[in-house]
């Protein structure tokens, strides 16, 4: 069995980070999300991975993956030359994935739990096709499945009125007739082969079609708020060592760090606090801050005279003598955000193209 992972995509609801960064190198919880797609496969026990990348961010892929060696895997890149859908992402992949079962994994899921299971499900039922389901609150943003007696009857993409709950995550197990599915369907009314369109061929021309709901977690990272909600849950997965907080940095003595709490290696911690589950990066210096609950903070940033709560915090951000905790943020790379001394007070922004600020 062989894997597929997608890794293009413009990710438009992300931006203005994505305008200069693939988003499935974003991190969450320090680790580009990428890299738990990569895990869960190989935990299944699949090891030949396909990744599918876009002209634009191809080498900033391959850059951050390499040949899988430091996984134990071997990984190809197959170029998808436009954005013509998740389909095309399968069919431009034939060459690689030949006559082999395959994991298609969209590499913005996160899921906790793995999926091997999924594929125990996928060899026991001898399946075409096995989908894996989760409850959602807002199916109409997913392809959603309609089921009957325990089998799916049909898959609707992105439905105004969903009939289930039900929305197909980003985890599919084909064998070779997906090939024949995608050879068949049209574009969509927005120009795309869509995965939703093959699968429903899969079920109304007799192939055996089965799923699996997912019990644990699951998050598709499309949005900010997804990215931090995905970002807490992980955060939550850390071990809490039995001696305390784990500290390869350094912690002075005026500090008090409490809860699931990493430090990695050269950062510094000054006179703060730190409350957990939360994660400070390699060379980072926080200095008479508060750092709360569910914060990753990346490396090689400075923090202070500072607050942050709920937030994810890419390289090299700089935040100084801000009277007012920053929660539920998402900042990119190289942002600098400062307290000016300069009266009358006023609020000085540089930002780029599809920015959003809440001042309160």
């Amino acid at each position: 069995m062989k894997a597929l992972i997608t890794a293009g995509g413009r990710g438009t609801r992300l931006r203005p980070i994505t305008h200069t960064e693939n988003k499935h190198l974003i991190p969450i919880a320090n680790k580009p999300m990428i890299h738990y797609a990569i895990e869960a496969v190989i935990s299944a026990g699949i090891c030949e991975i396909g990744v599918v990348v876009n002209p634009e961010t191809e080498k900033e892929i391959k850059t951050a993956l390499g040949d899988g060696r430091r996984w134990g895997a071997h990984i190809s890149y197959i170029l998808q030359e436009k954005p013509a859908g998740l389909a095309h992402a399968v069919q431009s992949a034939q060459d690689f994935i030949k006559k082999d079962p395959f994991v298609f994994y969209l590499g913005d899921n996160v899921i906790v739990g793995g999926i091997q299971q999924f594929v125990k499900a996928f060899h026991d039922s001898r399946s075409n096709g096995h989908f894996v389901l989760s409850r959602v609150k807002d199916p109409q943003r997913f392809g959603v499945a309609e089921l009957k007696d325990g089998r799916i009857i049909g898959i609707k993409e992105k439905p105004r009125k969903p009939k289930t709950p039900f929305a197909v995550t980003g985890i599919y197990i084909y064998d070779e007739h997906i090939f024949e599915a995608i050879r068949v369907i049209k574009p969509s009314r927005r120009g795309e082969l869509e995965i939703s369109d093959a699968n429903q061929y899969l079920i109304e021309h007799g192939f055996t079609v089965t799923y699996s709901e997912v019990t644990g977690w699951w998050k598709d990272t499309g949005q900010p708020e997804d990215l931090l909600e995905a970002n807490r849950f992980v955060l939550d997965q850390i071990v809490e060592s039995p001696s305390g907080p784990t500290v390869l940095g350094m912690v002075d003595a005026k500090s008090d760090l409490r809860g699931k709490v990493i430090i990695e290696k050269g950062a510094k911690i000054i006179h703060s606090q730190i409350r957990g589950p939360a994660i400070i990066g390699k060379g980072t210096i926080i200095d008479h801050s508060y750092i709360g609950p569910y914060t990753a903070v990346s490396e090689d940033c400075v923090i202070r005279n500072s607050e942050l709560e709920y937030s994810i915090i890419l390289e090299r951000c700089r935040i100084t003598d801000i009277d007012v905790r920053i929660e539920k943020s998402l900042l990119g790379r190289e942002v600098v955000l400062y307290q000016g001394k300069i009266r009358p007070r006023t609020q000085k922004f540089i930002t780029g193209d599809q920015s959003q600020i809440e001042l309160s």
